[in-house]
């Protein structure tokens, strides 16, 4: 991709409105939390302090609304302890840049490294930063810096004291990613009528499992309904692939289409019914029509052999979807998940013991390589240039331009740069909304303070439609703040547009100097996903060579590393095509062809542990010569992809033959979907082989395809 043309997608997502569910009685607790510490401390002590409760309460609240599975009270007090420790030592350094500078690349780069933990801990270090660089103007002495650390972190007990008393929906995120998962299933039956080969996405069944992990007290408080579905939702996948799919399920026409066609549609409407009711915590009807199909008639089914095994388990399956469907989250009626009782949630580590796993998260990304590490040298470098250089013009409050560079940057290209153009867009706007109601309203520093309590609703309320809305009425915040403290829009607002420009530029050049590219990651990630694949569909053969609750559970752990090692090749994959870097290693058409090879050999490992048998069926022992040779052969490709060699499939070749010349060939259906595997793999060596001299001239077609493509669009 172009430069020209990246900059044109980045301005199309920075400006993008996002369809999501909005929460208004969620930001109006957190917002009467921002008002809570902000009316009291402004009547009864001065505008500095009721500043400080106002970063405190709103960064601490703004931290609420992140993705975390831990109890959001957590989330606000770890935010407000962060924001006082970094207002408290900044204080102490502040004294001289000889002394400050250092803290704050120490710093920076510490909340930079925070995104190996995730997501939520990157931001909330991030907003750490920038309190760090405001408060340092406020305190003149150590006293009044406690004081005001104190304040800051008042203002994180006043948002969790409002979560405990008011809880709204206390598991209302886990309940999302739980009931997600299973209308993705459902969305999957669907789409299976009609496409028996359409691909699934596993991101919300990985959103589901990591949503299931809880602490010990969590896992005594959870409600009976999030127990036992992600499992149902894991169990009927493979299912109802195996009852589509022409070649080992039902017939591609006639009749038994028709059947698969109306058992379906019937478990996408069952498994709606069940996502509803755990969403909404409520009992959800389901159709009478779909009740009737699902009763399977022995003497007239129409379904035969394997297809008639998947109906049935289907059915099987659906049952219990039904029970939950008609439960609602009514304590003690949801189905138990079997096992002993050890084994019944996923544990999660408490706070105390989350050390050493961020430890560890943290040792594992201090590599040059790294993109998180990387991120962290790019933040700690921007944060003290910017600081130097805002220091020097002759501009107040030079700290917005390292809080604005801060608060964009992301480890990823189109991430940074989309959001430093939405901070941009929504600062011009806000400081434009604020400073006309400034001009109509006045500078009085309680109605400046009224209109900030309503400008961190607005922005919390619009916080997940888009980085530019809610950052529009986070800028309004910060002018009525400053307003509240005697501070004139004549000095607030072009110096805050100034200084956010100057730092999204920053940010921007940052990531061109040290980039962190995925595109020349991509075969290393095709790789690993390759190797786990192969490791997935060897422990499913095992277990037809011999099913032991051992080969069980590796081809379960084989399963989890298969979907993680998708989800990571997905992100990189889409991280790269919205980069401007030439293709290395792996063409787009490449990328992509690969991509569907590698989909349709976990499909064939899918609809093979469909067919799994149990412990008193008859064994395969030719499965096992074939899931040694798919392992090595697979592993061995994996190499091969990563040092750009063109892979081969030697010992599956001899084993398939081996397996076809067996006596009695007792398992016609796993070696077709043998086959299948085979096939799959085939497609995926068509897709990443190449001639010498192709390998010295494909970079140059695919740019000459881009530029072409490129064209093409712009003559349209």
């Amino acid at each position: 991709m172009t430069w020209l043309r990246t900059f044109g997608e980045v301005v199309r997502s920075a400006l993008t409105i996002e369809e999501t569910r909005l929460e208004p009685l969620l930001a109006l607790r957190t917002a009467a939390g921002v008002a809570i510490v902000v009316g009291p401390t402004l009547w009864l002590v001065s505008p500095a302090y009721a500043a400080s409760a106002a970063l405190g309460a709103y960064s601490a609240g703004g931290a609420t609304f992140q993705r975390s599975w831990r109890p959001r009270k957590v989330v606000a007090l770890g935010a407000g302890a962060g924001l006082a420790l970094s207002t408290f030592v900044g204080y102490l350094a502040a004294g001289r840049l000889v002394t400050f500078l250092p803290l704050l690349a120490v710093w920076a780069f510490a909340a930079g490294m925070a995104w190996a933990v995730g997501s939520t801990a990157g931001i909330v270090a991030a907003t750490t930063v920038g309190s760090m660089l405001v408060t340092i103007t406020l305190p003149t002495s150590v006293g009044r810096a406690l004081e005001h650390a104190g304040v800051i972190a008042l203002g994180g007990v006043t948002q969790a004291l409002l979560i405990l008393l008011f809880p709204i929906r206390r598991w209302g995120a886990h309940r999302d990613a739980l009931a997600d998962a299973l209308a993705a299933v459902a969305d999957y039956a669907r789409r299976l009528r009609h496409d028996p080969t359409a691909p699934f996405d596993p991101e919300p069944l990985l959103t589901a499992r990591d949503a299931a992990a809880v602490t010990p007290s969590q896992a005594r408080t959870r409600p009976p309904v999030l127990h036992g579905p992600r499992g149902l939702a894991e169990r009927i996948r493979p299912v109802v692939a195996a009852l589509a799919d022409p070649d080992v399920g039902a017939p591609a026409e006639g009749p038994g289409r028709d059947r698969a066609r109306e058992l379906l549609d019937a478990a996408a409407d069952v498994l709606d019914a069940a996502a509803r009711s755990i969403r909404r915590g409520t009992p959800a009807e389901v159709r009478p029509e779909s009740t009737d199909v699902l009763r399977v008639d022995e003497e007239h089914e129409v379904l035969e052999g394997p297809a008639r095994q998947a109906a049935e388990r289907l059915v099987e399956l659906l049952g219990e979807a039904l029970e939950i469907a008609g439960s609602g989250c009514a304590r003690g009626t949801t189905p138990t998940p079997p096992g002993p009782a050890g084994a019944q949630f996923l544990v999660r580590p408490t706070m105390l013991r989350l050390v050493p796993v961020v430890v560890r998260a943290v040792r594992r990304e201090l590599r040059r390589d790294s993109p998180v590490f990387r991120h962290a040298v790019r933040l700690a470098a921007v944060a003290t240039l910017g600081y130097l250089i805002a220091a020097r013009l002759p501009l107040g409050h030079g700290y917005w331009a390292p809080i604005a560079s801060v608060m964009v940057m992301r480890p990823d290209f189109h991430r940074t740069y989309a959001r430093a153009v939405a901070r941009l867009a929504g600062t011009l706007a806000g400081v434009a909304l604020a400073t006309g109601m400034v001009r109509a309203l006045g500078t009085d520093a309680r109605v400046s303070g009224a209109l900030a309590v309503v400008s961190a609703g607005l922005s919390y309320t619009l916080n997940r439609t888009g980085y530019a809305y809610s950052q529009c009425f986070t800028a309004a915040y910060v002018v009525f703040l400053l307003g509240m403290g005697g501070q004139a829009w004549e000095q607030t607002v072009p110096e805050r547009v100034v200084l956010t420009l100057l730092g999204g530029a920053l940010a921007m050049l940052a990531y061109v100097v040290f980039p962190a590219w995925e595109t020349p990651r991509l075969p290393s990630r095709l790789a690993d996903w390759l190797a786990a694949n192969g490791r997935y569909a060897a422990a499913v053969l095992r277990n037809y060579a011999e099913p032991t609750r051992k080969h069980h559970a590796d081809m379960r752990r084989a399963l989890l590393e298969s979907r993680e090692a998708r989800a990571a090749w997905q992100e990189a994959y889409d991280r790269a095509r919205q980069e401007p870097v030439r293709p290395r290693g792996l063409t787009s058409r490449e990328a992509q062809e690969a991509q569907e090879a590698l989909k349709g050999f976990g499909r064939a490992a899918m609809l093979m542990e469909s067919h799994v048998p149990r412990a008193d069926s008859r064994f395969v022992p030719e499965a096992e010569r074939f899931a040694e040779a798919l392992e090595t052969d697979t592993a061995n490709a994996a190499g091969a992809v990563r040092e750009h060699r063109n892979p081969e499939w030697g010992r599956v070749e001899e084993a398939l033959h081996a397996w076809e010349d067996a006596a009695g060939n007792a398992s016609p259906v796993v070696r077709r979907e043998a086959e299948l595997q085979k096939q799959a793999l085939e497609d995926l060596a068509t897709a990443v082989s190449r001639t010498p001299l192709e390998r010295d001239v494909g970079s140059a077609r695919e740019e000459q395809r881009v530029r072409a493509a490129v064209a093409t669009e712009g003559d349209g």
